[in-house]
């Protein structure tokens, strides 16, 4: 009976050894963690917000030059992608977020793709693993915002960069598109786009008597044309309305240079995105240092001096915040994948302790014995929570499946070194690394920790006693306009008028009113619902 379960594994490595494999397994490694949620969704204020409500005023006022009301630093890009998809699924937070899922998806494969040339299929394969698991980075992926699709623009520029110089028979059509890709970067996220283009200059200099990109035409020709639709933008506003838009993109670039936000020092990115990347920072930097010791390959300047730059670019800006850092992070996971091969190598050898503490021999027994040392911390957490109810038992659970599974790296140490389990290779070393990644963000994901930012707005907005008033009736605002207002604005169906006193408000209106702005109220009303300081009320006839 044998011969009948040949055929699985012969149709098993047929299927693995295709070409399609790579990018069908990266998918169903990724988009799960893209979509596990609790079935309820609300947005995150205040960017997301910003650009949830905006683009919904594109929609509402069909206004698609200025519909977001006055000028700020924004370009409208981001607005005119969330619109689009509005008109595609209509207007709720899935569209909202669903750009970023796909620009996320884009940029995993381009890093393996970019990975394939530099480091080979299977570090490139790992790097996008890795990327997909890294928590800010997932996390950016499933909300609202312009960063995914400008660093899908930036990865594009560097893999046509490559293939530019891999085929030259097709330079100027790549050389092109890098440029407009670039171009297109200022109309997602203004100025920002040049922090990334600087860094490449390491590689378009040092690289330059190699690839001549720096005195290609066609470069210069697509950033023309890229910058065009920005340009129409600027050209409309200023027909339409006389705005200057270019004012406030700059006054914007000043303000980052010249204002520390939230007491972000200069050592900020030092510690905050190793903690937002954890744990591949630490391979990554052994991967750094590899690299360094022995050159990879010719497009060192785009593997090291890209990052390396663009680090020291985010550090100089006074203005510090964690998602700036974000287009660091597919590098991060391609020196990760650096590190992780070689240590999956010493892995492989027979191991004998040494004297020395830090002998490469060592290095794989401290690891996996640090991976264990985490699982007990994340075991008495989950077992503190459950007993103490510090915070909500789903913290527990996540704590208790993801300290059980950082055990999965020393076992597998250990069952062959010491056990002498010669069919534990490398590998599964590795995906020991990977799975309590995945399964962290996978629950938390599944708990709405990744999806449902603000219950309580959402719950308020699906009362009954609620939900048919604001469907049936203009709500207007009075004094309604900090952080958290821009989901009152989103969340509204019909918007009246926004009015500065309450005395304006004609009779049986309704409105939002901010109790700390609006602690006593001089004529009649009944309050409706509450929803942190917020009041709806109807003025009384």
């Amino acid at each position: 009976m044998s011969y009948k379960s040949q055929p699985l594994p012969a149709i098993w490595r047929r299927v693995s050894l295709s070409a399609a494999f790579p990018y069908i397994s990266l998918l169903i490694w990724t988009v799960p963690l893209l979509l596990f949620n609790s079935g309820e969704n609300s947005l995150i204020a205040h960017d997301e917000g910003l650009y949830a409500w905006r683009s919904r005023q594109i929609l509402d006022s069909a206004n698609w030059v200025s519909g977001w009301g006055s000028m700020h630093h924004k370009t409208p890009g981001p607005y005119w992608l969330i619109a689009s998809f509005y008109k595609l699924f209509g207007v709720n937070e899935f569209s909202v977020r669903l750009p970023s899922m796909i620009f996320g998806t884009l940029c995993l494969l381009l890093v393996y793709e970019i990975g394939k040339i530099i480091l080979g299929k299977s570090l490139a394969w790992l790097s996008a693993a890795i990327l997909s698991v890294e928590f800010l980075w997932l996390q950016y992926s499933r909300l609202g915002n312009p960063d995914l699709p400008m660093i899908f623009l930036v990865l594009l520029a560097i893999y046509l960069l490559i293939q530019a110089e891999l085929h030259p028979q097709y330079r100027n059509y790549f050389s092109f598109i890098v440029g407009f890709s670039l171009g297109l970067g200022f109309l997602m996220r203004s100025f920002v786009i040049f922090l990334p283009t600087v860094a490449l200059l390491p590689y378009l200099i040092a690289e330059h008597r190699r690839h001549r990109h720096l005195t290609n035409p066609w470069l210069y020709l697509g950033v023309v044309l890229g910058f065009i639709p920005i340009l129409l933008w600027s050209w409309f506003n200023w027909q339409r309305d006389g705005n200057n838009t270019f004012t406030p993109l700059l006054n914007f670039v000043f303000l980052l240079g010249s204002e520390e936000r939230d007491g972000n020092g200069i050592l900020f990115y030092f510690w905050n995105t190793p903690l937002k990347a954890f744990p591949w920072p630490c391979f990554s930097l052994l991967g750094l240092l590899l690299i360094i010791r022995r050159p990879w390959h010719r497009y060192n300047w785009i593997l090291i001096g890209f990052p390396i730059v663009l680090f020291a670019e985010l550090t100089i800006f006074s203005t510090r915040l964690s998602h700036y850092a974000l287009s660091l992070y597919p590098f991060i996971a391609l020196l990760a994948a650096v590190g992780l091969d070689w240590l999956g190598k010493v892995y492989e050898m027979e191991y004998i302790k040494r004297k020395s503490l830090w002998h490469k021999g060592n290095i794989l027994q401290i690891l996996s014995y640090t991976s264990g040392a985490l699982g007990i911390l994340f075991l008495l957490a989950a077992t503190a929570t459950l007993i103490w109810g510090f915070v909500d038992r789903k913290y527990a659970v996540i704590a208790l499946v993801v300290g059980l599974s950082w055990f999965i790296v020393p076992v597998v140490w250990i069952s062959r070194h010491k056990l002498g389990l010669k069919f534990l290779s490398a590998g599964y070393w590795i995906a020991g690394w990977l799975i309590p990644c995945w399964l962290a963000l996978a629950f938390a994901g599944g708990f709405g920790l990744l999806g449902d930012y603000n219950p309580t707005f959402r719950i308020f907005f699906q009362q009954p006693a609620i939900a048919p008033i604001l469907q049936n009736n203009p709500i207007n605002f009075v004094q309604v306009n900090d952080k958290n207002s821009v989901l009152l604005n989103f969340y509204t169906p019909i918007h009246g008028q926004k009015l500065d006193a309450i005395a304006q408000l004609p009779p049986s209106s309704y409105a939002w009113i901010d109790k700390n702005h609006s602690p006593q109220i001089s004529r009649p009303h009944r309050v409706i619902g509450e929803v942190r300081n917020y009041q709806l009320i109807q003025v009384v006839p």
